[in-house]
């Protein structure tokens, strides 16, 4: 029997510039009815009218009658002062993204002093912009920077108890404690490559640059501490893919680039891996329980403080490989086999 849910949420992706904009945009709005557009463009989104610019770009590559809707964002960066944040939210934008320096792509002119931000939070907290987090600390090891970043979240949540926060791609155990002690003014978003791989899966055999991403993948231990709060139900930890897409030879370099391409297999995964642990896939199977579509459609929206997509998408039992590539970019999983497909009309 087909599988319908409430049409998903995306609140982390990265649709990029053209000519990647179009394909990586039309992919995204196959599966999701809105997605928390990033701001790490060249040059980076922190002004009413970059914003709006950016809004018109995206929109223009949707295929006609599409219901996608993109949720924009601005880049937290030394030169905006907090008279510039009410036009930045008047043009749109509901959040602010604070990446700190060198973190992940683009971020060179990353946060490097996080508390001469605070009059930023300030002006945020009183417009009702939301503050999405890379949590990671520039110099730490790679395996502890979200960890050493977790006290200047704290910090931050008890100076701004109005706040609202996500703490974006959590990838350990230690985030997740912190998010149970922390008020319901803070979340965080799960992708769905940290829910299934380890650092093994990038670094244990032959190198996988396609698994590469920052943060990195961690221990088996806290991918299972991820699984068990999506699985469980924890409402305030919800989709986020941090999709990233990168040209092949971006990826297959002496440098490779952080990021991995999950739009386009997503929601597929996803679905095996509840069903495989037992989970629900819809609300109504749920009962009132953890399910595939509160993850991905209710949790998040409610956060945010949207309604709920009214649309919905049809998910068929029918198998099928996934590309070894879209448009010179490699999805997450070429070449494996899927359970699930998108439905002939993506839904009603």
């Amino acid at each position: 029997m087909p599988t319908v849910l409430r049409a998903p949420d995306d609140f982390h992706v990265h649709l990029r510039q053209a000519p990647m904009l179009g394909p990586v945009v039309r992919e995204t709005a196959r599966w999701f009815d809105r997605a928390l557009v990033m701001p790490n463009t060249t040059p980076p989104v922190t002004t009413p009218e970059l914003l709006r610019a950016y809004r018109r770009e995206i929109e223009a590559e949707l295929d006609p009658g599409s219901r996608f809707r993109p949720l924009l964002t601005f880049k937290l960066v030394s030169a905006l002062r907090p008279d510039d944040l009410e036009p930045l939210r008047d043009a749109g934008a509901v959040g602010g993204k604070l990446y700190p320096q060198g973190v992940t792509t683009n971020s060179a002119d990353g946060v490097t002093d996080v508390e001469a931000l605070y009059p930023l939070f300030q002006a945020m907290q009183e417009l009702g912009l939301v503050l999405e987090i890379h949590a990671e600390e520039p110099g730490a090891f790679s395996l502890d920077r979200e960890r050493a970043f977790l006290p200047r979240i704290e910090r931050i949540v008890a100076r701004f108890p109005r706040l609202r926060v996500v703490i974006e791609h959590v990838s350990t155990a230690a985030a997740l404690s912190l998010l149970a002690s922390l008020p319901e003014t803070v979340a965080a978003t799960v992708t769905v490559h940290h829910l299934l791989l380890t650092l093994d899966d990038v670094v244990g055999g032959e190198l996988a640059p396609h698994n590469f991403c920052k943060p990195i993948a961690k221990r088996p231990a806290d991918r299972d501490a991820i699984r068990a709060a999506v699985l469980g139900g924890d409402e305030r930890v919800f989709f986020g893919s941090d999709s990233a897409p990168h040209r092949r030879g971006a990826k297959e370099s002496a440098c490779g680039c952080a990021g991995v391409y999950t739009a386009p297999v997503a929601i597929p995964l996803l679905a095996e891996l509840f069903e495989r642990e037992g989970v629900p896939l819809t609300e109504a199977e749920a009962r009132g329980g953890p399910s595939l579509e509160r993850f991905v459609a209710r949790y998040g929206a409610e956060f945010y403080g949207l309604p709920l997509n009214e649309r919905t998408i049809t998910l068929v039992a029918s198998e099928s490989t996934v590309p070894d590539e879209y448009d010179d970019v490699v999805p997450f999983r070429a070449g494996a086999r899927l359970r699930y497909a998108l439905g002939d009309h993506g839904g009603s």
